[in-house]
């Protein structure tokens, strides 16, 4: 498996687009769409092999050197800042990183405002940045019960339709940064393997073009 660039996808809706762009620019590999458990799909034909992993791992894979190259969300990216090259933003998978917090609440600046998240560093920075003080309270799932419960004031995360927001009498205050989907490579596959590297993403730009 050494000889064929490595691929990681994000399990998911966003990982079989992903796959659906490779097949599409010539770097298919059809056993991944079967009913299998298999971990990693080869094509020696096209010169890849692919293997899905949860999405929050991708950049880990990549930056470590198991993979070639992989797709992330910006998120993931100014999240963990790994160590990785970003060679193409793929314009799926598209959400934007948000404050958001009941709809009746109005921020007091000489209070420390609480903030709620999966994302501390992306808010940490957003906030610096207004020199905001801030107590940031780290949580790995239903973030949007935090102003609920008073537990926090508001909170920084990803927003797609908003209509959980809704749903729960939250709205979102502020956008902080777009996000979508990135195909990310390991510094040093691009050092010693930047011809096939370049053209995998010459190959996959042309699609995002079309698209748009």
């Amino acid at each position: 498996m050494s000889d064929l660039l490595r691929i990681a996808l994000p399990k998911g809706r966003l990982g079989e687009k992903v796959y659906q762009m490779f097949d599409a620019a010539g770097y298919s590999c059809p056993e991944i769409l079967s009913d299998t458990r298999k971990l990693i799909f080869e094509n020696r034909e096209t010169g890849v092999c692919f293997f899905w992993v949860k999405p929050s791992d991708v950049a880990i894979y990549v930056e470590r050197g198991a993979a070639d190259l992989g797709v992330a969300g910006k998120d993931i990216l100014l999240e963990y800042r790994p160590e990785i090259f970003e060679l193409l933003d793929l314009r799926m998978g598209r959400c934007r990183m948000a404050v958001a917090g009941k709809k009746n609440f109005r921020d007091d600046p000489s209070k420390t405002l609480r903030v709620a998240t999966k994302f501390p560093n992306i808010a940490g920075e957003h906030y610096r940045r207004q020199g905001r003080d801030i107590d940031i309270i780290k949580l790995n799932g239903s973030i949007e019960l935090a102003p609920i419960l008073d537990l926090s004031d508001v909170i920084v995360d990803i927003v797609e339709t908003g209509k959980t927001l809704l749903e729960n009498d939250l709205e979102p205050f502020e956008t902080i940064l777009p996000i979508s989907a990135r195909l990310i490579c390991n510094r040093t596959a691009y050092q010693f393997r930047g011809g096939e590297i370049g053209a995998i993403r010459s190959k996959l730009k042309q699609q995002v073009e079309a698209r748009a």
